[in-house]
């Protein structure tokens, strides 16, 4: 079995991969960007893909939702890891914090360490780069005095030397990761959770988002968390996602179920993106 995750070696994306039991026998697949550990499954690259989705300190993560959504067809999620997150500062040799010229890290990373970076390094200039492994690979492999934001196993991986740990501004900081596998693969656990996305016609109505979450309401059905992404196609359009606390199958006559089924009559697009075990 393969599983593509965000890389390189040594990303939280890998971290969260090796800490979950389930996946202790797979072959770990590398993927540039979570675009691609997405697109692996879909592609049947990788049986499986574990991709962050959501922080408890940056919220959603939009590239896993818009590619649920919006660029493949054959994916679902079967199952969550919920992987506490350390940011260390790591650099190619010993270095004061003051002498660092520039930080590089994952967006979300950079976000999540936002008032470290002010305080501890004021002049350094904030670089994005694709993953936070990736940032430790350029900063070993480079000569100038940067330091990237990452997990400690990125530099017993690379090579790079930990100046500071636990630099992250929230002390609870967790991120949540999604197992992806193909539509029709069973979910790792009895379903607790659901996810969905729609869209589409009468968005712009008055009262239509109130309209579309009612079907949930009036059956009991519990949202832990809805977000709104962008559908493309000029301002005023949106894409909504829900997580819904219960399983839902077709013709299980479940109220999760009918609720989605309801919802179809509001919107022009409904998806189930997976009904799986909460972690």
């Amino acid at each position: 079995m393969r599983a593509a995750f965000l890389g390189p070696a040594g990303t939280y994306s890998h971290a969260a991969l090796l800490a979950d039991e389930r996946a202790a026998d797979w072959e770990a697949l590398a993927a540039p960007t979570v675009f691609d550990a997405v697109l692996a499954v879909e592609e049947g690259v990788a049986e499986r893909a574990l991709v962050p989705i959501e922080n408890s300190t940056e919220g959603a993560v939009g590239a896993t939702l818009d590619a649920l959504a919006a660029e493949t067809g054959n994916v679902r999620i079967i199952g969550e890891v919920v992987h506490p997150i350390r940011h260390a500062v790591i650099a190619r040799e010993p270095l004061a914090l003051t002498d660092v010229t520039a930080v590089l890290s994952h967006p979300q990373a950079n976000a999540q360490c936002a008032r470290f970076v002010r305080a501890e390094m004021p002049g350094a200039e904030v670089v994005a780069v694709s993953s936070t492994a990736e940032a430790v690979r350029l900063v070993v492999a480079g000569d100038e005095p940067a330091v990237a934001l990452g997990p400690a196993l990125a530099a017993d991986l690379h090579g790079g030397v930990v100046l500071r740990d636990g630099v992250e501004d929230a002390d609870d900081n967790v991120t949540r990761f999604v197992w992806l596998g193909p539509a029709g693969t069973p979910a790792l656990g009895v379903p607790t959770k659901t996810s969905v996305v729609w869209w589409g016609d009468g968005d712009e109505s008055a009262g239509w988002l109130v309209r579309c979450l009612s079907e949930f309401a009036f059956r009991g059905v519990n949202l832990t968390r809805i977000e709104s992404r962008p559908q493309r196609l000029g301002f005023g359009h949106y894409m909504f996602f829900a997580d819904l606390e219960g399983g839902a199958a077709p013709g299980d006559g479940g109220s999760v179920t009918e609720a989605v089924e309801a919802l179809a009559a509001h919107a022009e697009t409904v998806r189930v993106l997976g009904s799986y075990p909460s972690g």
